[in-house]
């Protein structure tokens, strides 16, 4: 009786160990693609959202042993299974993968189309088609620019502020500066944008500023550059102003110390400047260097 109750003991053992090891093995038709409840192999997230550096043909035409889920190693040596078509649904029909002319890198924005023909119309960001139809050309073009103007966050999706940067830039008239000879600092107020010129052409921007919030709003007219100091201590705000370029009074071009593109807010008269542009500005500037500035920013 011994022996018969050691040897039942040991066959349910065996059938717990087998059930359990069933119930944690990752079924791939069980949740296909990896977007539901259960496990996803391990690079199937990226191929969902194109972040893999691997073509996505490549991937599913020759899986590697790494990639090979157990089923598909388990009936090695017999009919192989099809890797250009996922489980069949419940239609079943094949579902077929999307081509890479289906998938983008980014999602679209609401404003699709007016953001394509604002970065075609300004030039250097790379190709983009004017269609409305995010693509992964039009995905890295407005990466691009969304970096070189530090729009937060730089994910490639024609939003608002995307939107309202392109614009502003992109309908800025250097003409209306009427710079003449010498280096002229341009500034347009309504559009809060500035561009630097030489003998009357541009040399550096447009590109974005932020002036004086309501009741401190940067006057119009023309003045001169007469102080400059890399970096200005402002007593009344108690502050470092970074490529400091003073024009009128205690009003100047300096760095932003802040997030550029909250409008909500603004300086207290200064021509604040994203990083890149601030040192720009100074290389380009002198003492008696023209200081234009034309509109007036709007709520002030």
């Amino acid at each position: 009786m011994s022996i018969k109750r050691f040897i039942t003991r040991v066959a349910a053992l065996v059938v717990v160990t087998l059930v359990g090891a069933g119930g944690c093995a990752f079924d791939p038709q069980a949740d296909p693609g990896g977007t539901g409840g259960g496990p996803a192999p391990v690079g199937n997230a990226e191929q969902a959202t194109g972040a893999s550096g691997t073509s996505l043909p490549d991937q599913l035409t020759r899986p590697t042993a790494a990639t090979t889920t157990p089923r598909a190693r388990a009936t090695a040596g017999s009919t192989p299974l099809r890797a250009t078509t996922s489980p069949i649904p419940s239609t079943g029909r094949p579902q077929k993968h999307p081509t890479p002319s289906q998938r983008t890198r980014c999602e679209q924005g609401e404003h699709q189309r007016d953001v394509e023909t604002y970065l075609a119309k300004l030039g250097g960001f790379g190709s983009v088609t004017v269609d409305g139809r995010q693509s992964d050309a039009d995905c890295a073009a407005i990466k691009k620019f969304q970096r070189r103007y530090a729009i937060r966050p730089a994910a490639g999706r024609a939003g608002s502020l995307t939107y309202d940067v392109a614009k502003r830039l992109a309908t800025s008239s250097p003409a209306r500066c009427n710079a003449g000879a010498g280096t002229t600092f341009c500034v347009d107020l309504t559009r809060q944008t500035t561009w630097v010129m030489r003998d009357g052409k541009v040399v550096a921007g447009p590109t974005v500023t932020r002036t004086g919030m309501a009741g401190y709003a940067t006057p119009a007219g023309t003045y001169q550059v007469n102080s400059r100091n890399l970096r200005e201590w402002s007593d009344p705000y108690d502050v470092w102003l970074p490529y400091w370029q003073r024009f009128n009074g205690g009003i100047g071009f300096h760095e932003t110390t802040t997030y550029l593109h909250t409008s909500s807010i603004g300086s207290h008269g200064c021509v604040n400047l994203l990083h890149a542009d601030a040192v720009r500005w100074w290389e380009l500037g002198k003492v008696g260097a023209r200081v234009k500035l034309f509109g007036r920013r709007p709520g002030t």
